[in-house]
């Protein structure tokens, strides 16, 4: 019997070992895979740097390529596009106007009503559809069909208090948020789609041409009066309410940005020099590139695989479209080389833009103590299940890292800007300039919004948190489209 106890003493001991081995074996490993993973974070922490060094660098390439851009067509990667419109909003227009503002993946037709001097905005009203992903990658003649019969349906269901009198037309600013050589205040071409739109037969002819040729066919009446830009709109919807609105800068599905210029310090304008003095300036800035810019491997790879590899590159390191998916990419590294999520790879991390930039800036912006919406996400998004709450706050880090650079670079940009029109504070001009921002991640990321504004205050130094303001022009696109279509009008001698 003591044989048989010792027998069973010894294998029992020898299970025990085994059994703390391999414990000491996963542990091992996960320690390992954890470690990998905490260096692939510290990586990308590092080669996101933006020092404010780095940023300065930054402002001031960005302040050359302006120069550039409006020296030459061609001269730089920023277009500098000459908008035409050399009068922004005074606060006198009245009547009823109307605007169509293709942003991104969703557009809005608009209704504003005007009161002159002191009636301001008496109404507005506005329909919102999204674009068919189909319609983005499709023929022109389908997007300004589908375009224009969302308009047909909106006003025939309008009040008739807001039909035109006999022998009028409807007057129409149209928002269009892609890069436009404009030949007049109510013409432009497509010089390239942006955003995830690819539809070659609209590259090259005339924006406002094919959508006056879709609203014929729509039986709609409207006289497009105005082309603009939504940064542009968002300039002239918060002047309208703001004279001190120099800037306007959008930070939604992708960026850009448009600012007032003095006609004399346009060397490729070779028109006659507008009564006003200035010229309101289309920078396309979401095409900025310099070697000052933080890029990582994640960025190079999102680019080349992008429909326009090689452009828009600073769009895709500050913008809504990309902020997520650059997001995704570290993760999916994280799952093959560290086993982040476990041993299996969730497939559903391997669809390029899954994760969405709102749904990262609601992991950011998670503050339960066990980061449930972190969870949720994961859960949600990629079916991973179960994860630590050690795995969820470097998810949140990740969040943090990613927009910290996207906001820092927005606001490295503005520097630019500011530089270019001698009000940043080293010029020792006090007049004030209010920054009109609009678009969604600017307006629902709070996170990022909080960064971009203290870097600008911070870079510029001084007292400059008195002379530069930012104002959330809200619908600004909108708004500032409907108020261009009245300024130019064409029923304005009538009424003067």
């Amino acid at each position: 019997m003591g044989k048989v106890a010792v027998g069973v003493a010894v294998i029992g001991t020898a299970a025990v070992c085994a059994a703390a081995a391999l414990i000491v074996r996963h542990r091992m490993r996960s320690s390992s895979r954890w470690a990998r993973a905490m260096a692939i974070v510290r990586e990308l922490e590092e080669k996101c740097g933006t020092p404010d060094a780095k940023l300065k660098q930054v402002a001031d390439a960005m302040t050359v390529e302006m120069h550039a851009g409006l020296a030459s067509e061609g001269g730089s990667k920023l277009k500098m596009l000459i908008s035409y419109v050399d009068n922004l909003p005074t606060g006198d227009e009245e009547g009823v106007y109307y605007a169509l503002d293709l942003g991104g993946t969703n557009f809005r037709v608009l209704r504003v009503e005007l009161g002159g001097k002191t009636g301001g905005i008496v109404s507005q009203e506005f329909a919102e559809a999204s674009i068919p992903p189909e319609l983005m990658v499709g023929t022109s003649d389908a997007l300004f069909d589908y375009i224009a019969a969302e308009l047909a349906k909106f006003i025939t269901e309008e009040e008739e208090k807001y039909h035109p009198p006999p022998g009028r037309q409807r007057e129409l600013g149209f928002t269009f948020s892609f890069p436009v050589m404009q030949t007049s205040i109510n013409s432009g071409t497509l010089i390239r789609w942006t955003k995830g739109f690819s539809i070659n037969d609209t590259v090259g002819n005339d924006v406002v041409a094919e959508l006056t040729k879709a609203m014929h066919r729509q039986g709609v009446d409207v006289n497009v009066t105005a082309l603009v830009n939504d940064t542009i709109g968002t300039l002239a919807g918060g002047r309208f309410s703001n004279k001190d609105v120099a800037i306007a800068v959008i930070m939604g599905t992708g960026t850009n940005a448009a600012y007032v210029e003095r006609a004399q310090a346009i060397p490729k304008w070779h028109g006659p020099l507008p009564k006003s003095g200035e010229m309101v300036i289309n920078m396309e800035w979401g095409n900025f590139k310099s070697s000052h810019l933080p890029l990582t491997e994640y960025d190079h790879a999102l680019d080349a695989e992008s429909l326009n590899a090689g452009e828009q590159v600073f769009e895709k390191l500050t913008s809504g479209m990309y902020l997520g998916e650059i997001l995704r990419r570290v993760l999916l590294r994280m799952a093959e080389e560290a086993a982040f999520f476990g041993d299996e790879v969730p497939l559903k991390l391997k669809i390029p833009f899954v994760l969405r930039t709102p749904d990262m800036s609601a992991m950011h912006h998670d503050t339960s103590s066990d980061l449930k919406v972190v969870s949720n996400k994961l859960k949600d998004i990629f079916e991973v299940s179960n994860t630590s709450l050690k795995t969820r706050r470097v998810v949140v880090g990740l969040c943090n890292i990613i927009a910290t650079r996207g906001a820092r670079l927005a606001a490295a940009g503005i520097l630019g800007v500011l530089k270019k029109m001698e009000r940043d504070t080293s010029t020792g001009v006090v007049e004030k300039t209010v920054i009109a921002m609009d678009g969604g991640l600017y307006e629902h990321y709070n996170e990022y919004r909080k960064c971009l504004e203290n870097t600008v205050i911070d870079l510029l130094g001084g007292d400059s948190s008195s002379t530069i303001a930012f104002e959330h022009s809200n619908d600004g696109s909108g708004i500032g489209a409907a108020l261009l279509a009245a300024s130019h009008s064409q029923y304005l001698e009538e009424r003067s």
